[in-house]
């Protein structure tokens, strides 16, 4: 077995899906939408990311299973009797569960800065306040069009707020989007590679300079 399979195991993408916990508004193709983002996230090798939550992040990391991925949760709870008593939140199709102690808002910032990126599907107030997060620290991020209005409402926002963003992705096929998106956070983490292994040797050690100022390799 190569050793770097290991060793750069954190290279592996994480994605995250945010949406309603409540599910009611979201039509009858939510389910299997939410399940295919969750799906394709584990096709492209990338961990799926979510808030532990129930409706479409648990559809997700439902199809993520189906996949034979690995899903992470972020709880907004302190401890696993919290989560699932006190915030009557689920354990199941999670590989992980992170206990924030943070509650809603706080566990929101740590969900989507602990992800490469985000995709938004159908969704509350709390999937907006995570879209915002994502926005302003220059995400990628890909909304899935869908029957809710999720993604009109998010257009309008961007529209209104005068905040033109090219790394915003609207998309009505899960696959298609999930795989758009990918695409971006590969060749941003393709600059970002390159700069590190002129900066670092093997061993992660800064690089020497000879006298013109260059890196000894």
């Amino acid at each position: 077995m190569n050793p770097d399979e290991h060793k750069h195991a954190h290279l592996r993408l994480k994605l995250c899906v945010s949406g309603a916990a409540e599910t009611g508004h979201c039509g009858p193709n939510a389910l299997e939408n939410a399940k295919e983002l969750g799906r394709e996230i584990v096709k492209q090798g990338a961990v799926l990311v979510t808030g532990a939550t129930t409706g479409f992040p648990l559809w997700s990391a439902m199809g993520a299973k189906e996949e034979g991925g690995m899903s992470i949760g972020l709880s907004p709870a302190s401890t696993e009797h919290e989560h699932t008593e006190l915030y009557g939140l689920p354990l199941d199709y999670l590989d992980l569960i992170i206990y924030t102690g943070f509650g809603y808002s706080g566990r929101n910032l740590l969900l989507t800065r602990s992800s490469d990126a985000v995709f938004i599907g159908c969704g509350r107030v709390g999937t907006i306040n995570e879209f915002t997060i994502a926005f302003e620290d220059k995400k990628p991020i890909g909304i899935l069009e869908g029957e809710w209005e999720t993604d009109t409402v998010i257009k309008d926002i961007m529209e209104k707020g005068h905040r033109p963003n090219p790394k915003v992705i609207f998309d009505n096929d899960p696959k298609a989007l999930v795989q758009r998106v990918v695409e971006m956070v590969r060749e941003e983490k393709k600059e970002y590679l390159r700069l590190y292994e002129t900066m670092a040797d093997g061993n992660g050690d800064p690089k020497k300079k000879n006298n013109s100022g260059d890196f000894i390799l």
